[in-house]
């Protein structure tokens, strides 16, 4: 994977993958394009993938062996870029590979382990940036059988293993980004003459023929999971893209380069606010903070936090590739296969409420997410209740329709729930405890058309209101709202060119008192806008993009009643990323 040393960083890596696909196809690459489809022949190919919502990630090769730490020191980074970070010449990092012997390595544990959890398939690093190829490759001995302790196909029996227990299987291969094939490209040059040679040498003779390997050899293939592109032409595209037909029905990324989009978004470590509206796309994230293993990382996501990824997640259409990273005998980390168990129990009761659903209908809603599934009679809705309702009263606010059947979904009786329509929305009785602790899940079926009145953000009782990442309209690519209803914040604020705004109703003007909750590491200066009033803003430096501060702004004046428009605005000069959690207005 990609390497982000902090939160806040949006890497070259990015920059260059976003300029590869922002480029214009010449008449070479169109003629190297894949054979379009219809939209009934993709929704075909495609339909396994948007119904499966669940996945796991797989990076596990050499890195494990050092595991984070080279000569004696801990290197910073995710545990997979060790080479890289650390500068660790080709000969002494190829001695790495002798100490990785996987005897604990059970591929049909960790397949059962992902079914168990409720993923339906698996795509494993079958090379990564270190070139270390899991398999037995005939065009490098850089690989598994003939360069280490292993002395074995590594891919070999998980594929078995995935067959036998019905998972799709994928494979992760980095296709531009070589550290130890000669010609390979990396990221900030190379640091060891053995690493020197012709980059289209390299990809004809490595990386092409390893993925025809790949795609040969391992029984079907789902996933073809591509990354880091480099300086990858249409035309070097292309090679790649010849093999495809390999496997009817293959679903490749966006991340090949030369232009191509690929199958899919794949966001990295964040939940993009609204998904991708007209795309398929997957968020692949860590437990921890590396996806390759070290060692010393204990820096755990709690179940809580992964089951509310993997419900945001399919409540803005996306699927969720969640990550494990092995240890070099063989082994899924504990902490890992604790998570995975505990997120098989919650799928074992609400699993009907992820696979095979639509997006939410609401821009928002207080308590939680919700999912879809359509039909020709109607829309069953899904609601997943994170904050459940002290007085029993789970209201959807904006949802004009009457409910035809309420119930929850762990009542395997399916005893129906008192409903009750009004002009603030559906209200659902429900009993005083929640059902798990985690995520709830109450279900309501409407029958017809779908009426959803969104209502404009108002102030609350006190004329006070708070404006939330989740409402807000974001002018640019970097700017991000990210993270769990009630810690969300608007982060990968690089940009200064970049802005972000609200839209509300105020029913009578006069003064505000301006705040916000803000985060960042050097001071910043920005601009309140509200009409043609500007309040000037400087945000303290925090220490760090975790500790938040409250800071007061000052008063601004709103004139007149009605829609009303409020943004954010940095100073070019000096910008620092900022996080904002909120922004107050108070009388």
């Amino acid at each position: 994977m990609r390497e982000f040393r902090r939160r806040w960083v949006v890497s070259f890596v990015c920059a260059a993958i976003a300029a590869s696909l922002a480029g214009n196809l010449t008449g070479a690459a169109q003629s190297a394009e894949p054979q379009k489809e219809t939209k009934e022949q993709r929704d075909t190919r495609m339909k396994w993938w948007r119904e499966a919502r669940f996945g796991m990630f797989i990076h596990w090769g050499i890195y494990s062996v050092p595991a984070g730490t080279y000569k004696g020191k801990q290197i910073d980074g995710i545990g997979e870029w060790i080479m890289h970070n650390a500068k660790i010449p080709v000969p002494e990092y190829r001695e790495y590979a002798k100490q990785f012997n996987p005897v604990k390595y059970n591929p049909e544990e960790w397949v059962l382990a992902a079914k168990n959890a409720g993923m339906k398939y698996l795509i494993i690093t079958s090379k990564h940036h270190d070139g270390f190829a899991l398999f037995d490759s005939k065009v490098s001995d850089w690989n598994a059988v003939k360069s280490s302790g292993a002395k074995r196909d590594l891919l070999k029996p998980l594929a078995e293993a995935c067959q036998k227990h019905g998972i799709k299987l994928g494979f992760y291969y980095s296709q531009c980004q070589d550290w130890n094939n000669p010609g390979g490209e990396a990221w900030g040059g190379h640091w060891d003459p053995a690493q020197n040679g012709d980059y289209d040498a390299y990809l004809k003779n490595v990386a092409v023929p390893q993925v025809k390997e790949i795609l040969s050899n391992y029984g079907p293939i789902a996933v073809l999971w591509y990354d880091t592109p480099k300086d990858m032409t249409p035309e070097r595209a292309a090679q790649f893209i010849a093999l495809h037909p390999m496997q009817p029905g293959l679903i490749w990324n966006n991340r090949l380069g030369g232009g191509f989009d690929g199958d899919s978004e794949t966001p990295e470590q964040f939940i993009p606010p609204t998904g991708y509206p007209g795309r398929d796309w997957e968020t692949c994230m860590t437990m921890n903070d590396t996806w390759g293993f070290k060692s010393y990382d204990q820096n755990w996501k709690s179940t809580e936090s992964l089951v509310r990824n993997l419900v945001d997640i399919a409540s803005k259409g996306g699927n969720y590739l969640l990550n494990v990273g092995p240890t070099s005998e063989g082994q899924i980390p504990a902490p890992s296969l604790e998570r995975l168990k505990e997120i098989g129990d919650w799928m074992k009761v609400n699993s009907e409420s992820i696979y095979a659903t639509t997006a939410t209908p609401f821009k928002r809603l207080p308590w939680g997410r919700c999912t879809t599934k359509r039909d020709a009679g109607g829309t069953t809705l899904y609601f997943h209740v994170f904050q459940w309702p002290k007085d029993g009263q789970l209201l959807v606010p904006g949802l004009a329709n009457s409910a035809q059947q309420a119930y929850l979904l762990a009542d395997c009786d399916k005893k129906p729930l008192k409903t009750q329509s009004s002009d603030a929305g559906l209200t659902i009785t429900v009993p005083a405890a929640a059902p798990d602790r985690i995520s709830s899940t109450v279900v309501a079926r409407i029958e017809g058309e779908l009426k959803i009145v969104t209502a404009p953000l108002q102030p609350a009782a006190d004329g006070s209101l708070k404006l939330l990442p989740g409402d807000a309209i974001i002018h640019g690519e970097q700017v991000r709202s990210e993270g769990q209803q009630g810690e969300e914040n608007l982060g990968w604020w690089t940009n200064p060119s970049e802005s972000v705004e609200w839209e509300f109703q105020i029913a009578k003007p006069g003064k505000f008192k301006v705040s916000a909750e803000l985060a960042t590491m050097g001071t910043n200066s920005f601009e309140v806008v509200v009409g043609g009033e500007k309040l000037a803003g400087k945000a303290p430096d925090t220490g760090s993009y975790q500790k938040y501060q409250v800071v007061d702004l000052g008063t601004i004046e709103i004139r007149s009643a009605g829609k009303v428009s409020l943004s954010v605005k940095p100073v070019q000069n000096g910008w620092q990323p900022m996080n904002v959690r909120w922004v107050l207005l108070k009388p």
